[in-house]
């Protein structure tokens, strides 16, 4: 089992970045996928990024492609998403998740272990 606790949203202009962390207890931390969604309101929870075991795999969502970056550094026990360039559409709350095994790495249901979230507000 793993928890997880999201860090660095806030509120910023469009143009301007922003990095979230996600720290995960447990030592079985490099063992899990992980992956960001994100919420908007009034909108499903959307997919944004994964990221493999060791980080070699990375994918991303079509609408972030080249402005996010999803890192993991398992000695810290800690997940990334670098975002830059931010847009008013990238508003939400962004949570990370963890799976022990993957069967479809951008679908919600696929992941067991969710953080509380952290807001992300972008404004125009």
């Amino acid at each position: 089992q793993v928890q997880l606790v999201e860090s660095g949203g806030g509120l910023v202009q469009a143009g301007d970045s922003l990095r979230l962390s996600c720290a995960a207890s447990g030592r079985t931390f490099s063992r899990y996928y992980l992956g960001w969604f994100r919420q908007a309101p009034g909108k499903e929870r959307e997919f944004v990024a994964f990221i493999g075991r060791s980080g070699g795999s990375t994918y991303y969502a079509d609408s972030v492609k080249g402005r996010f970056t999803i890192s993991r550094d398992n000695a810290k026990n800690t997940v990334y998403l670098q975002m830059n360039s931010l847009k008013p559409e990238d508003t939400g709350v962004y949570s990370c998740a963890a799976t022990p095994t993957i069967v479809s790495f951008n679908t919600a249901a696929a992941y067991e272990y969710w953080g509380q979230g952290t807001q992300v507000t972008v404004s125009s």
